[in-house]
């Protein structure tokens, strides 16, 4: 019996008949090709020699509808994504995101998948086996494949994919609310990339374009990555190399830079093979396009000493002549310098990684006019964040199990405060206490302060703050301007009220500091110490660099008497660090050393973001020169200076006087910068990058000699606990008005009383800088300095600083009233009662249990409480004058000694609870502290009565004893006799 035959029997045994020739014929996998382009535009290749695009794109208009053909070798290729909202935002234009992916087909699926570059395998073949399986890629997203096109390679739907799921892409902000409204800006397809843009409404309505750069990234093009060295800063790509033995970290760091070679190697300036090439966007301002571009070229300056000639080229958009109009800023081909009219101050300098190399590949610099304009950032914004400069997390942990020490809150308008405290309680449990490296975001790069520099592979610079640091420095050079003496003469040339030659080279210099970004710099916030205000305003150094580098903070420098001349108010070009970081980056030497041990030169100075919050006072944004403390007297002086002209000359005939609160509330600002610039040094060590065998090699940590730290705290206490620091007077007061204004530009202000607050504001003040010297971590490095120093050698100790900041701010009880005061004239004006208060109350705080961790604190709680000991005893001996001190004084003493007395009560409890509970003594601390503190509470009440009771006999014995003085006189009869 043939097969057939048996096929048949079976067939019919089960019931089943044969299938038709027709059914056998398999079905098509996918739909005709024809079929699914239907309807369908294909968007041509605007390649010149007619190379096919890297994806065929397809598009139907009319609904928004698009297609991507894939070539026949997509599997074999790395494709770039880059992600830029690019209208319908405030930092429209600014990078977002970006993908490295290939693709890989799953049957009918094709999915978007992202290759492991964190953690890879040098080693043998067994360890790389080994990585391979353990660190494996990651699939970002995955979509249907519609039909198989013509160049082989599969036919997907983009719209569905680039808008259905942005959301994946873009985050919350670029999460479309409709699909069915979709409008397709831009379809272009070229042979290395294609640039596709949709515009869709976003939550709220908000119409935003969603701009997709789709590119091939080629994996050999003869660039070699090059070993990064802590010793200067550029970013980095980092990976960890666990096939590795024979060092002792597993991670390898690459730094960011450019592919440049020599055209002609043979030459020693030669031009580049390819250089980089920045465009100005054409929306740019006419009046600061020169400006722009020379800060963008500055930096050939330094490729020429490593042999490249015009390596940076620029090149200007301009929408009246149509030049470079047809170059998209989002294209990742295409370097811009984009100009965002946002009415913010922010400039950021982004640039795009290859993620296993650290090839730079793309850059786009955003410039907002907002710092230009004016000042916008709010006082209350502006204040708090230059009071906390420098604060590490163990601080921030600190400040926020204790609110009243937090500047954030103190210096908050008082309806603000509930929702701080909440806010802060919600930190508290996130990294590092929510100090903001350690919570960085690493999707978006334009929130945060360290965006960028964490959660990623690669380094990029995120959130720049120079222009906020540019825009207080130019709201102080419009304040300068307005009250200096007009002079006769020719009228300067003006850019936007401002003089052109102070203003030009403000935005040349920020633009050449976002350009070190995109050359992969990072900050260097020590650049600005290497040379003395003297120098710095003197002919010697006119026209040449002021600081080590343009990749500082730099302030507009302002002579207040601090040289000889004028110097120039901003960089007029780079500095010496800035070559000597390019000269790492890009030489073509192929030994690195002699470069490297070049870092203990005083003008190489380098220290970044990470090391503003350690113990280095260098290591600071925003400071100048050689000597910060001449630095600080200067802007203390300035400050002085502008509220001397606040009335007079500030305030313009016809002008509103809030403008003389939005001035004074400016001295503010920078009196705090100052102070809070010098308490840094207190505690401080300079830390060096040197290597064991450099040139001239420093020590690693040089603890701050002890003069310098004396001087900047005595800095501090005289420009902070006195009144006259503070500049204020009846008249200016009494001028501090506000205007009120129910729209988005003033609506805050609805909430403000008319009057400036003056208690509140000074005394928050003076709290934050009791919190900036009296931290767990400052009091902690002064108690280390001590072991740090040679005992033989003078250095400041915790006893020195705690007996200088009581002296200064208790001084009127080291000596006996002078006079009798009254509550209109008192012994201790009604700032300092604020001040004293402030300052027992961070004493209690600090002999208590849970005050702090580690070896120091006790110490530090032992310290604090003979300091209360010490103000008893000088109160004990004030009381004695009773009669010459005014009621306020006298009921704000003893009320402060009542205060003394139940925390030492209580520390005596703690001690015996302690002995006898073998351990518990905590707890029934915790439980007598908190009948001690309600006792407290009804003592001081009780003592209250009795005080005031005690002001009332006084003040009567005192209008007897007044009566008594008045002489005898005959008795006067009146006309009747009597």
């Amino acid at each position: 019996m043939n097969r057939l035959a048996i096929v048949a029997i079976f067939v019919a045994f089960m019931g089943t008949a044969l299938p038709t020739v027709e059914a056998q014929r398999p079905r098509p996998a996918f739909p005709p090709y024809a079929a699914v382009i239907k309807g369908y535009e294909k968007v041509v290749s605007t390649a010149p020699d007619g190379k096919p695009s890297l994806f065929t794109i397809w598009v139907r208009k009319k609904d928004g509808q698009m297609l991507a053909e894939l070539p026949g070798n997509y599997a074999r290729n790395r494709y770039f994504i880059a992600l830029t909202i690019a209208s319908g935002d405030l930092l429209a234009g600014l990078q977002w995101g970006d993908l490295y992916v290939y693709l890989r087909r799953y049957d009918r699926r094709l999915a978007f998948v992202a290759p492991n570059t964190d953690t890879r395998s040098t080693g043998d073949a067994e360890s790389r086996s080994s990585v391979r399986r353990l660190f494996t890629d990651r699939v970002l997203i995955d979509v249907p494949i519609l039909t198989i096109g013509a160049r082989g390679g599969p036919v997907i739907d983009m719209d569905a994919l680039l808008v259905g799921q942005a959301g994946r892409f873009f985050g919350p902000r670029g999460a479309p609310a409709s699909r069915s409204l979709v409008t397709i800006k831009k379809a272009k397809a070229f042979p290395q990339n294609v640039e596709l843009a949709f515009e869709v409404p976003v939550r709220g309505g908000v119409l935003k374009t969603l701009h997709y750069s789709i590119s091939n990234i080629p994996n050999r093009t003869g660039y070699q990555p090059r070993l990064a060295d802590q010793r200067i800063g550029y970013f980095t790509t980092a990976y960890r190399d666990l096939g590795d033995f024979r060092k002792h970290d597993t991670w390898n760091r690459y730094i960011n830079r450019w592919h440049l070679e020599k055209r002609d190697p043979s030459l020693k300036l030669s031009p580049p093979k390819q250089a980089i090439v920045f465009y100005i966007e054409h929306t740019t301002p006419v009046r600061y396009r020169r400006w722009v571009r020379d800060g963008v070229l500055r930096w050939n300056k330094a490729f020429e000493k490593v042999g490249l000639d015009n390596a940076i080229v620029v090149h200007q958009q301009d929408a009246s002549s149509g030049e470079h109009m047809d170059k998209d800023p989002e294209d990742v081909r295409y370097n811009f310098v984009r100009w965002l009219n946002n009415d913010i101050g922010i400039a950021i300098g982004p640039s795009r990684i290859h993620p296993v190399t650290g090839q730079i590949l793309d850059a786009d610099i955003i410039m907002t006019d907002g710092w230009i304009r004016s000042f916008l950032r709010s006082y209350r914004e502006e204040l708090p964040a230059v009071a906390c400069e420098g604060f590490d997390a163990e601080t921030l942990a600190w400040l926020q199990q204790r609110p009243r020490w937090d500047p954030r809150i103190r210096l908050a308008p008082p309806e603000d405060r509930p929702r701080l405290l909440a806010q802060g309680q919600s930190e508290a449990f996130r990294p590092h206490a929510g100090h903001p490296l350690g919570n960085a975001d690493p999707e978006f790069l334009g929130d945060d302060e360290f965006d960028g520099l964490t959660g990623r592979a690669s380094q990029v610079n995120g959130m720049c703050l120079a222009a906020t640091g540019k825009a207080f420095d130019l709201a102080v050079l419009r304040t300068h301007l307005d009250v200096m003496e007009k002079k006769g003469g020719e009228k300067p040339d003006l850019l936007d009220g401002i003089p052109e030659n102070y203003m030009g080279p403000l935005v040349a210099d920020l633009i050449a500091h976002e350009v070190g970004h995109t050359l992969g710099l990072r900050h260097n916030f020590k650049a600005s110490s290497i040379y003395s205000l003297d120098k710095i305003n003197s002919e010697d150094r006119k026209g040449k660099p002021f600081a080590g580098s343009t990749m500082d903070y730099l302030p507009v420098n302002i002579n207040m008497e601090d040289g000889s001349i004028q110097g120039d108010y901003a960089m007029t070009s780079i500095g010496p660090y800035d070559e000597w970081a390019i000269e790492y980056g890009y030489s073509f030497a192929k030994d690195l050393k002699p470069i490297l041990a070049r870092v203990a030169e005083p003008e190489l100075a380098y220290a970044t973001d990470e090391n503003t919050f350690g113990s280095d006072p260098l290591a600071r944004r925003y400071d100048f020169g050689s000597d910060p403390l001449q630095y600080a007297k200067s802007r203390v002086k300035l400050a002085k200076h502008h509220r001397s002209k606040l009335l007079d000359s500030f305030v313009k005939d016809g002008e509103s006087w809030a403008k003389a609160r939005r001035g004074y509330q400016m001295t503010l600002i920078m009196q705090v910068r100052a102070l809070s610039m010098m308490a840094n040094w207190v505690g401080g060590a300079f830390i060096h990058r040197d290597h064991k065998g450099d040139k001239n090699a420093r020590s690693p940590i040089v603890v701050v000699d002890a003069e310098r730290q004396r001087k900047a705290l005595n800095f501090v206490l005289k420009n902070t606990f006195h009144d006259e620091a503070f500049g204020i007077t009846p008249e200016l007061l009494k001028h501090m008005s506000l205007d009120k204004w129910l729209d988005g530009g003033g609506f805050f202000t609805a909430f403000q009383d008319t009057p400036w607050p003056v208690h509140d504001r000074v005394m928050a003040i003076q709290s934050a800088v009791l919190t900036m010297l009296m931290n767990p971590s400052t009091l902690k490095r002064v108690y280390d300095n001590e072991l740090r120093t040679p005992t033989d050698q003078d250095m400041i100790t915790l006893p020195e600083l705690l007996d200088q900041i009581a002296g200064s701010i208790w001084n009127e009880l080291d000596g006996e009233p002078d006079k009798t005061y009254t509550a209109r004239q008192p012994w201790i004006s009604s700032l300092r009662r604020n001040l004293q208060r402030e300052h027992l109350e961070r004493l209690i705080d600090l002999t208590l249990p849970e005050a702090g961790f580690g070896a120091a604190y006790k110490p530090i709680s032992n310290l604090t409480f003979s300091q209360l000991r010490k103000l008893q005893k000088k109160m004990q001996a004030a009381f004695a004058n009773a009669e010459k001190i005014d009621a306020y004084s006298m009921t704000h003493l003893s009320e402060a000694s009542l205060r003394i007395d139940k925390a030492i009560e209580a520390e005596y409890v703690y001690n015996v609870a302690d002995l006898r509970g073998g351990g518990f003594g905590g707890l029934f601390f915790k439980e007598s502290i908190e009948r001690l503190l309600a006792e407290n509470q009804r003592v001081t009440a009780e003592l209250q009565a009795e005080l005031q009771a005690e002001l009332e006999r006084l003040n009567a014995e005192r209008e007897i004893e007044r009566l008594n003085a008045i002489p005898a006189q005959e008795p006067v009869s009146d006309d009747n006799g009597n």
